[in-house]
């Protein structure tokens, strides 16, 4: 008994026939003839109710089952699927109240759906997750109406699941599908002109329209009695590192994700991309001292390592100390190799301070320097000015913003990399440039 009165919630419809029952028996005061009416309606209400009751609970009723993903990806929005089945001998209505993990700190969350009889269904909705780490769910709570809609029973599933929230594999599998497609360019993709090639031969194959001419083997074609023509491929097994900055720097927030979380899941891309290649990924992260270090590797399990690694990674609020990573890498990192250098600078004077250390890595390895443009500060630019306060706040803007573009000269003019993007773009951009660096032989 205690487990029915739990678990039934009266529906508006109850409340809205008490009142009118009351306005009843009051006017029944007054007139004799609807104190009569009321009393055999209140019989009636008083019947129904019960009748209500036996219909919810005569039956096993409802079944439901919330399926999770094995993992969320995180900055991407994940299918959440919930399967409902109608055991009743009648069409019910639903309202469904999942409870979602604390992250999102949502509480009005309800789903209303109907289920005709012995129907099976499928419903679906989407979460963003902006946080790295373990997304425990509630219970899936499911309140049902029967026809007479006086009173919902409710029903409880699927209490205590949880999905763990990794960098997103779903960019991974979307950009790995766009470089390795003849029209990544549609997708903001640049390709890149090759300036001749590199000198590791792969085959001898039959010319086909649009090769490059300058390539014919003459030897073969004499052989063959048909046009023939060497064919070069990017040179394999270089090493391509992701060094990722998780300083106080890196814990400004776009989009609901930091920046320290935008250059993870571009790690995780870029990595796969470069395997992809044939090229050896690996990783590091530092700011008061070098951790997450993942030593490039072309084999099967090393997506995997990679992607737990990641996992792990937070940011912190001490300053990011470069003359340990230059220490770190000189002692570590014996072959040239590109370092994809996730990190931040405001104001030339923080570049500054960290230059020699970026000028020695350069010496040793292709080193790309990937900071990321203030958009809110851009948006301000943007901005009318209708008073002599927006004057100062936009004059205030474009300095801070040309100063950005003053790092990019001040790094390419000591030949070092550079990117800078805004955080949404990150990965397109740094995609690029790994496709360029590739096809111009630099490294």
């Amino acid at each position: 008994m205690k487990r029915l009165f739990k678990n039934i919630y009266l529906q508006p419809r109850f409340f809205k026939v008490i009142v009118a029952l009351v306005i009843l028996f009051i006017l029944g005061y007054m007139y004799p003839t609807i104190y009569s009416i009321s009393i055999m309606l209140f019989y009636t209400f008083v019947f129904t109710l019960f009748a209500d009751c036996i219909l919810l609970y005569k039956q096993k009723g409802i079944n439901a089952t919330r399926v999770l993903p094995k993992k969320l990806s995180n900055g991407d929005y994940n299918k959440i699927e919930i399967q409902l089945e109608n055991s009743y001998n009648f069409p019910v209505e639903l309202t469904l109240i999942d409870e979602l993990p604390f992250q999102y700190q949502k509480r009005d969350f309800e789903i209303d759906t109907t289920l005709k009889k012995s129907e099976l269904k499928k419903i679906t909705y989407n979460l963003r997750p902006i946080e790295r780490g373990e997304y425990h769910f509630g219970n899936l709570n499911v309140y049902v109406t029967s026809p007479i809609n006086l009173l919902s029973r409710r029903f409880q599933f699927g209490k205590d699941a949880m999905a763990p929230n990794y960098p997103s594999f779903l960019q991974l599998r979307q950009y790995m599908l766009m470089a390795f497609s003849n029209r990544i360019n549609e997708f903001g993709l640049k390709k890149i002109r090759r300036i001749g090639h590199t000198m590791e031969f792969e085959q001898i194959k039959e010319y086909v329209q649009g090769d490059d001419i300058r390539n014919i083997n003459w030897k073969a074609t004499a052989k063959k009695n048909q046009l023939m023509i060497n064919q070069f491929q990017d040179e394999k097994s270089q090493p391509v590192y992701s060094v990722i900055d998780k300083g106080r720097v890196m814990k400004m927030p776009f989009n609901g994700l930091t920046l320290l979380d935008y250059a993870i899941n571009a790690t995780l891309v870029i990595s796969n991309i470069a395997l992809m290649k044939q090229d050896k990924a690996g990783m590091m992260t530092f700011s008061s001292k070098i951790e997450n270090r993942v030593v490039a590797e072309r084999r099967p399990a090393q997506m995997n390592l990679i992607l737990e690694t990641l996992y792990n990674v937070d940011t912190n609020f001490t300053e990011p100390d470069f003359s340990r990573l230059y220490t770190e890498i000189k002692r570590t990192i014996n072959q040239r190799s590109l370092l994809l250098l996730y990190t931040n600078f405001e104001t030339l004077d923080a570049l500054h301070r960290q230059l020699p250390y970026l000028q020695a890595l350069a010496k040793n390895h292709l080193l790309v320097v990937i900071f990321f443009e203030n958009t809110e500060l851009k948006k301000a630019t943007e901005k009318k000015a209708v008073s002599t306060y927006d004057i100062f706040q936009k004059t205030i803007a474009e300095k801070f913003v040309f100063e950005k573009k003053l790092i990019v000269n001040e790094l390419r003019k000591h030949g070092i990399q550079t990117i800078l993007t805004n955080p949404e773009n990150l990965t397109v951009n740094t995609i690029n440039k790994y496709l360029e660096i590739k096809a111009r032989g630099l490294l």
